[in-house]
């Protein structure tokens, strides 16, 4: 490899969208063959913009309903939502018609759940990536599902590191996040944080599209920081971060995925993801509820217990750093190593 080479909607948007909520875009889920448990259960899931073929995060929320759906019986619909402004009607569509657990997908919900959740108190709500005590209202019926991002973050950077430093020329990794959020952030600073443990005196670039749809604006973000001499970059921005595997395969350098194990997308040129396990953690919130357990708050997902964790390495990568990871990782779950969270 040549080294050369938003916010909510408006409260007033929730006066107007009555019990109809967003519907044109929804998909439909009923019953099936699996355990009886959450027969009757009810589940809406509402996607961030990203919407449910971002290869990631969204698509891991779905498929934790689908698992719940399968194993408890629970049935289940999905609000696809095409701007923030939809968030407000999309969740309080789910709980005007009274559903057992309504779903946010995302930090970019943050303020729309926290209203909804206030104005349904008596209705259950789960975030994906929100912390439950700092939303306006701190809702106590709304349970925020959180990751250690830092973690694998870490991980995904001391690979990277590895990679650059036995590499000739200047050693740089580079890292482009969609918005600037905690859970954004959290993935960047335990990859910076990687990467300098691995390689000390490596170079760590990182820029924001403010985007987490449009693939041009994150491919070009990445070809601009391969061009400063990145061999590896990092994707945090769900679909448009699809951009930035595009422009590693463009200039063949490594690009590490995210959230899901997104290898299959480039074989030859993805390194390994940082992998969020969103799905379970969606899981074991849905069933909370079929199982009558259900409490706002907190949950978070680290390492130790499987939440987050590295995808498949590529094979082009050799053995002995393979087990510098691997040791790493167990320093990590031991609490050995003090990862940062935020950004500088």
């Amino acid at each position: 490899m040549n080294k050369s080479l938003v916010a909510a909607a408006a409260f007033a948007v929730l006066l107007v969208a009555g019990c109809g909520g967003s519907s044109n875009k929804s998909g439909a889920g009923t019953t099936t063959t699996g355990s009886s448990a959450g027969s009757g259960v009810k589940i809406g899931l509402v996607t961030d913009v990203g919407g449910l073929n971002d290869r990631g995060f969204n698509h891991l929320a779905y498929v934790g309903v689908q698992n719940a759906k399968a194993r408890l019986g629970v049935d289940y619909k999905v609000n696809l939502s095409s701007s923030p402004s939809e968030y407000i009607p999309n969740l309080t569509q789910f709980a005007r018609q009274g559903y057992d657990l309504t779903v946010g997908v995302g930090f970019t919900e943050a303020n729309a759940i926290d209203t909804v959740a206030h104005l349904f108190p008596t209705r259950n709500f789960a975030i994906v990536d929100v912390d439950q005590t700092t939303e306006p209202h701190k809702p106590p019926n709304l349970l925020g599902l959180l990751f250690r991002e830092q973690e694998v973050g870490y991980l995904a950077g001391y690979l990277a590191g590895l990679e650059e430093k036995r590499r000739p020329g200047p050693d740089v990794v580079g890292s482009v996040g969609g918005q600037k959020q905690p859970p954004v952030d959290r993935f960047i600073a335990g990859y910076q944080a990687g990467a300098k443990a691995a390689d000390p005196g490596i170079k760590t670039l990182n820029a924001y599209s403010q985007d987490f749809v449009k693939q041009d604006l994150c491919k070009s973000i990445a070809l601009n920081q391969i061009a400063a001499g990145a061999g590896v970059v990092f994707q945090v921005a769900g679909g448009c971060g699809l951009g930035v595997i595009k422009a590693a395969a463009e200039k063949n350098v490594w690009a590490i995925g995210v959230d899901a194990d997104q290898s299959y997308i480039d074989p030859q040129h993805i390194l390994t993801s940082a992998k969020k396990n969103v799905d379970v953690a969606v899981y074991k919130a849905i069933e909370s509820v079929v199982h009558g357990k259900f409490k706002g708050g907190n949950v978070v997902y680290g390492l130790k217990d499987d939440g987050v964790s590295l995808g498949k390495i590529n094979a082009r990568v050799p053995k002995s750093e393979i087990e510098q990871v691997d040791k790493v990782r167990q320093q990590i779950v031991a609490g050995k190593i003090t990862i940062p969270t935020t950004v500088k």
